[in-house]
């Protein structure tokens, strides 16, 4: 033995080190996910109230994301003080990888992306970060580039086609986060009525989208000046085919600009009285009190006579036709007819209400008992029932008699021949 050490001993030890290295950078990776499943537990309770506006979805997922998140975090740091392209460093990266997959996962399920959507990207993205450490993005987009097919000038490759769709996918899930955000915020603004809020839901919704579109157009590199004469063609069609669906949107929108029609407002939808539920981007949503639910589109509501009990003020009269026998006492009648309406909850004592004889009908003498109530939403024929319901009582204790029609027949005396005319 010369002490020269052989170069296969040489290079086991270094095979020996490096593993070791990334075994205990494998220690390391788990030892911060410990870690942050720990902090996540104290986080996740004081953020976890502040996401309930993010629908009963996404609640589940609170605790999940911070998990992952802090992980991918602490792993990142480790990640970067470790030498590019040592098997410690790819450890650490498949570690990365994975949390930042979850993130992905669990941010696009809360906000109710379907699973065959979230699995692909969260796959893209692990394997994306993967190959940053073990030689870049390069290899493995020349890969992808190079499956394609070639439609005339274009060309349609494998990388092209989970471009779109990732970017698709994402896009969409933070069209949605921020759509629910904003309405949160919206929703605690103050100095802005029901329905200034809703409006401003509806324009921050349009303008979310487009943004979207834009932002997706620009990082895909569509050059949208190569459509120019087929969208001008499909423009055209488009316009003519939405013409009705774009008269709706605009008409909602200036149905919330003037006010005319609210959200909780009460309105006659034919010969049914209903409120309005919600004001969509094409139809109004009208609910009956018999539950029946009324799609009205948004134009008939702008060019047509509607009637809206609480358009200036929610204060609704309603008419309660009330007959008497002739032979009763008419001033005891009108006053019994006044109590009873005073002692319906419903009914409003300022305004007071008010009896007006309309009419000597062929059996009874003809009432109105004349009521406001404030709360049409709840129903007028419910107020008429609990009125008269009253009023029968009263009339019955008091002697009051409720004429039903009566026929008087005369009848002729017999002839000579004993016929009668």
């Amino acid at each position: 033995m010369n002490g020269v050490v052989p170069p296969e001993l040489i290079a086991r030890l270094e095979r020996s080190a490096d593993w070791i290295e990334g075994g205990i950078a494998l220690g390391v990776a788990v030892g911060l996910y410990v870690l942050a499943a720990a902090l996540s537990r104290i986080i996740a309770k004081r953020i976890a109230p502040h996401c309930v506006h993010l629908g009963p979805a996404f609640a589940p997922h609170v605790r999940p994301l911070v998990r992952h998140g802090l992980a991918t975090l602490f792993v990142g740091i480790a990640t970067a003080v470790w030498p590019t392209g040592t098997t410690a460093n790819i450890v650490l990266a498949c570690v990365m990888g994975l949390a930042l997959a979850m993130v992905a996962a669990h941010l696009l399920r809360g906000v109710s992306i379907p699973l065959w959507a979230t699995v692909p990207l969260a796959i893209l993205i692990f394997v994306m970060l993967l190959s940053g450490s073990t030689g870049g993005l390069t290899p493995l987009a020349q890969m992808l580039d190079s499956v394609g097919l070639q439609l005339g000038k274009s060309r349609i490759s494998l990388l092209n086609v989970i471009s779109v769709a990732a970017i698709g996918v994402g896009l969409f899930g933070a069209v949605r986060l921020a759509n629910r955000l904003l309405t949160r915020s919206i929703a605690n603004a103050r100095g802005m009525d029901p329905t200034q809020k809703l409006l401003a839901e509806k324009l921050a919704g349009i303008t979310i989208i487009a943004v979207a579109f834009f932002f997706g157009v620009d990082i895909l590199g569509i050059d949208l000046t190569a459509f120019a004469v087929f969208s001008g063609a499909l423009g055209l069609a488009v316009g003519f085919g939405l013409q009705k669906t774009v008269g709706n949107l605009i008409a909602g929108i200036i149905l919330l600009l003037d006010r005319s029609i609210k959200p909780g407002d009460v309105i006659v939808v034919g010969e049914s009285v209903g409120w309005v539920s919600k004001i969509g981007v094409r139809a109004v949503s009208v609910i009956t009190r018999d539950g029946k639910e009324h799609l009205i589109p948004n134009e008939n509501l702008m060019t047509q006579e509607v009637e809206n009990w609480s358009y200036s003020n929610r204060n609704v009269r309603i008419h309660i036709p009330v007959g008497v026998a002739y032979e009763s006492d008419l001033p005891l009648a009108q006053k019994l007819m006044l109590q009873a309406a005073n002692e319906s909850p419903r009914v409003l004592k300022d305004p007071k209400p008010n009896v007006w004889l309309t009419g000597f009908g062929d059996s009874s003498v003809d009432h109105e008992i004349l009521a406001w109530i404030s709360d049409p939403e709840a129903g007028v024929g419910n107020v008429r029932s609990d009125v008269l319901g009253r009023l029968w009582h009263l009339f019955r204790d008091n002697g009051i008699t409720i004429p039903f029609p009566q026929r008087v027949i005369h009848m002729a005396p017999p002839d000579e021949a004993g016929n009668a005319d």
